[in-house]
């Protein structure tokens, strides 16, 4: 069985209960693989990254064979919502639908597009209809209108977000297709060996800084030129953002911000106090990928 998401949000849980975590979010108009049903949940897996998880019946609509493919190859196509929030308007009844950042509009043109022969009307101003060229101005045009969205474990949508959902998000306005977790994110495409040579839209990866020391992880990323796979599988990646240059990050870590980066990891200026008063380091640097 095949399905998909009318909602604008629809969260995805770890167990079919409302009070297990959200591990991810379905965004309006997202397709899945049904999995598994118990009576009012269903266990499913995303077409759009592969990440499984269990979610009310009620929130998603069942599709034909037909229909899925067809759908399918339509979001090949889609356009994106570029800003935080936008609203559509179903021609059907009226009634409108808030749709976040990432969100693909099927059949668009003009300010119109439909799902499933239903039509939808929405400011053309807020759309993508192709992706955007990685430069920094770009990249920090994307970004500066979600500077200050809450850190929420699981969230991908402009009111709670994640680290790697907000790069999953972002990267998706520059046609980049990643996966949904930063230990999965890593794993793409290729390695940068030294931070200066990083360029705006790479994605550095982290683990937490009192962590490191406690485990004696270093960044040494020359090392994992050569000894990748083995780098990686030793240090535990738990954080990532996207640089904006050598010597910036945006990422969420709390909220969605830009920090200052080096060698060593991010150092956080609003994490000072007696005895670090001009701030303090708050991750270290694993690992620089450029998509």
């Amino acid at each position: 069985m095949k399905a998909v998401s009318l909602h604008s949000i629809v969260p995805m849980r770890a167990e079919a209960s409302e009070t297990s975590e959200q591990t991810t979010q379905m965004l309006f108009g997202e397709i899945c693989i049904v999995e598994e049903q118990k009576t009012r949940w269903i266990r499913v897996k995303l077409a759009l990254d592969g990440q499984i998880g269990w979610v009310d019946a009620k929130m998603i609509a069942p599709l034909s064979t037909d229909e899925y493919k067809s759908y399918s190859a339509a979001l090949k196509a889609a356009a994106y919502v570029a800003f935080p929030m936008a609203y559509a308007v179903s021609e059907n009844n009226g009634q409108t639908i808030p749709l976040t950042a990432g969100t693909r509009l099927t059949n668009y043109h003009n300010g119109h597009f439909e799902v499933l022969g239903v039509g939808f009307r929405i400011d053309a101003g807020m759309v993508l209809t192709k992706p955007l060229e990685m430069t920094q101005p770009n990249l920090l045009q994307s970004v500066r209108f979600f500077l200050n969205v809450p850190y929420l474990w699981g969230g991908k949508n402009a009111l709670g977000m994640d680290c790697s959902g907000f790069t999953q998000t972002i990267l998706s306005l520059f046609g980049h297709k990643i996966p949904r977790n930063a230990s999965e994110q890593v794993t793409q495409g290729r390695l940068i060996s030294r931070l200066s040579s990083s360029k705006a839209g790479d994605l550095a990866f982290f683990c937490h800084y009192e962590e490191a020391a406690a485990q004696e992880i270093t960044s040494n990323l020359k090392e994992q030129q050569s000894t990748e796979t083995n780098a990686i599988a030793r240090q535990k990646i738990t954080h990532v953002g996207i640089l904006i240059d050598s010597e910036r990050i945006i990422h969420c870590s709390g909220r969605v911000k830009i920090e200052k980066i080096d060698t060593t990891g991010i150092f956080s200026v609003e994490q000072s106090d007696t005895a670090h008063p001009d701030g303090q380091y708050t991750h270290r640097l694993l690992s620089i990928r450029r998509l």
